[in-house]
């Protein structure tokens, strides 16, 4: 609990994040090194619970192990399509407050779509604000993006849904977005919430300038988007399920016009939302929010959704059209799938191979560190070893002092210096 109130008290509010820094820290180096694979457990049986609710709610069929496969690929894009896998997945403290947070928010909708009787609705209802108070407590950014949608989708109510689930869902909205902004008002009003502003001037990014560097810098990250290949893989999945999905009777679906109506607003919401979550972002990261591919992962994932349902839409014609001869296509919409998990695999396996060599350095120094700190020295030289771009001492020209300061706290000495410098 004390990471917790530090986190409220000093660093930044966020007391859901706190809690869930506290539950990997707490178990020290291996608690760090266990959180990738155990958060990517805990997604994926989120995304496939998730797969399996929406099949279900549509009433429609598809072969099994579609569901699964669906959520491992979204999964798989998500985590290590990146232009840095090692912020956006391996490093927990990103991951809980960019990577977790969008998963999360899907699966909230998990109770709702398969709420049949008023005691399932009531507890879809409740666990929503539970959820979205947690939501507000964790990360901004994901909010941002849940509080866009589900505005869109109380004001788009009535064409999307029939008359009998209308007041069910509008209650759900209603209970989702009170949660949220109950979680964001204990955040923006704690101390640490606070602190953090005025120490990055946080008043400033709504100045004409600071607005204008924000939209040079999320146009940036749209082209960054568009121009990975590996994306074409959420659109190859989609039209894999669009191939394969029946109806009960055995028939073609055949989507009316919400769906084109889910995916134009859904397009609009990810421009507006990830606009928002850069201009928040800028006067913490100024111009390097452009390139900070962590904070992209908060409204990244709404993107691979829509993707995924544009291929879904794709899939639909092309049954439909030409009904008997789509298994070719749908061979060639799994392979597709198959080619960018096999380029993901080979990306992580070099990523690996650098992460193991980093590992062993880091083990080597930190015993020679922390010797010496239990001989009583209290001036240690430090031999920054830098992967992925992280930041570590002494790096910038020495322009940032704290991560120096950081480690020195970290080994209980009053200053270290850098070793490969020779200061």
């Amino acid at each position: 609990m004390a990471l917790v109130d530090k986190f409220y008290s000093m660093d930044n509010g966020r007391i859901a994040n706190g809690f869930l820094v506290a539950s990997y820290s707490s178990f020290g180096v291996p608690g760090q090194q266990w959180y990738a694979g155990i958060s990517a457990i805990v997604m994926l049986a989120l995304l496939w619970a998730w797969t399996a609710a929406l099949r279900r709610t549509s009433g429609w069929h598809v072969p099994r192990g579609v569901p699964l496969f669906s959520a491992a690929m979204i999964l798989a894009l998500f985590c290590f399509a990146s232009t840095n896998t090692y912020k956006t997945f391996f490093w927990p403290a990103s991951s809980v407050s960019h990577t977790f947070p969008p998963v999360l928010a899907a699966a909230t909708t998990i109770p709702a779509l398969l709420a049949t009787s008023r005691r399932g609705r009531a507890f879809a209802v409740a666990s929503a604000c539970v959820v979205g108070t947690v939501m507000g407590t964790l990360s901004e950014e994901t909010s941002v993006v849940a509080l866009t949608l589900l505005v869109l989708t109380m004001l788009l109510a009535r064409r999307l849904f029939p008359s009998g689930r209308l007041a069910f869902v509008q209650a759900w909205c209603v209970s989702a977005a009170g949660g949220i902004v109950l979680g964001t008002a204990v955040l923006f009003t704690s101390p640490g919430s606070r602190n953090r502003r005025a120490h990055n001037h946080a008043g400033a990014m709504f100045t004409p300038e600071s607005l204008a560097a924000s939209l040079r810098g999320y146009v940036h990250i749209l082209l960054t988007f568009a121009t990975n290949w590996q994306y074409l893989g959420a659109i190859a999945v989609g039209t894999l399920i669009g191939l394969l999905a029946r109806r009960e009777d055995g028939g073609i679906p055949r989507p009316d016009r919400r769906a084109s109506l889910v995916l134009g607003f859904g397009v609009l919401a990810l421009l507006f939302s990830g606009y928002v979550c850069t201009v928040i972002t800028h006067p913490v990261f100024g111009s390097s929010v452009a390139t900070s591919n962590r904070l992209w992962n908060d409204y990244l994932f709404l993107l691979l959704l829509l993707l995924v349902g544009a291929g879904g839409l794709l899939g639909n014609m092309l049954v439909r059209r030409y009904r008997s001869g789509t298994r070719p296509m749908a061979v060639t919409a799994a392979l597709l799938c198959v080619a960018v998990t096999v380029v993901l695999a080979d990306s992580l396996r070099d990523l690996g191979s650098d992460m193991q060599a980093r590992g062993k350095a880091w083990d080597r120094q930190d015993r020679t560190m922390r010797n010496k700190a239990a001989a009583g020295v209290t001036v240690l030289p430090y031999k920054p070893l830098v992967i992925s771009k992280m930041t570590e001492p002494f790096g910038n020209n020495g322009k940032r002092s704290w991560p120096a300061a950081c480690v020195a706290t970290y080994y209980h000495v009053s200053e270290i210096t850098d070793r490969s410098r020779g200061t």
